[in-house]
């Protein structure tokens, strides 16, 4: 079950994947939040630390 994220509401709304510009989902991997980009071609998922959304490519994980 995913949890939600601390990112403020209004800001959250706003993010999208840097790589490929589709929505992000939120998550959790290994007890840790992240977002999930909904694109299946692309499923790269942004690790959040410290509330913050570290939305870059090369600190992504694929998830496909």
């Amino acid at each position: 079950m995913s949890e939600p994220t601390t990112i403020t509401p209004w800001v959250r709304e706003l993010l999208r994947c840097p790589n490929c510009l589709a929505e992000l989902r939120d998550d959790v991997h290994d007890g840790a939040p992240e977002l999930v980009c909904t694109n299946d071609d692309c499923a790269r998922a942004y690790p959040v630390e410290d509330g913050i959304p570290v939305l870059l490519i090369d600190k992504a994980r694929p998830t496909a």
